[in-house]
């Protein structure tokens, strides 16, 4: 895999951050019934930080919960040893709620479908939005983001790679050439 361009640096992930944390508030007129679900593994930090902005902002503190999506992706194999359950760290609950579920990237949208399975199974929430740092494109599920850090158009040859301080030691989003 070879690094072809660095598309968001520090700087901009935390203004993407911080402009999501402001739509998420208007949209929702507030933030009284809204909870925050990030999707392992950057999907929590990046909660975690939409809710660290939403505090700084708003006053308010967001529940936020992790959510393993592992058992819900429709591409296990069955030839595969018996799956760990994945883990849910959920100090709330989702029943009734404006959940927003949070990801890194958005690309085939079947983590996001496992991920809604996932809150659906854990109770009836009142609704359910998503919130993405960036979208790839190349849908096969009709999903799509309420919020949306950066729109990337890229070939099926190249992946985006994200990189969390709280992860990886570095913000910063790339896109990488395969092969």
């Amino acid at each position: 895999m070879k690094i072809k361009s660095r598309i968001l640096d520090a700087d901009q992930i935390a203004r993407t951050i911080r402009r999501i944390s402001h739509e998420i508030i208007e949209h929702n007129q507030g933030t009284e019934n809204v909870v925050l679900l990030g999707i392992r593994t950057r999907g929590v930090p990046m909660a975690s930080r939409i809710a660290g902005r939403i505090l700084e902002n708003e006053g308010m503190k967001l529940p936020v919960g992790e959510l393993d999506i592992t058992l819900y992706r429709d591409d296990l194999t069955s030839d595969q040893e018996q799956p760990i359950v994945g883990r849910v760290q959920l100090p709330f609950s989702v029943r009734g709620a404006d959940v927003v579920l949070v990801d890194d990237v958005l690309f085939t949208g079947r983590t996001v479908r496992a991920a809604m399975d996932a809150v659906i199974d854990l109770g009836r929430p009142k609704s359910i939005q998503l919130a993405i740092l960036v979208d790839r494109g190349h849908r096969e599920l009709p999903i799509r983001a309420d919020y949306v850090g950066k729109n990337v158009p890229t070939s099926m040859q190249e992946n985006v790679l994200v990189r969390l301080k709280e992860i990886d030691g570095v913000d910063e989003v790339l896109i990488a050439h395969l092969g």
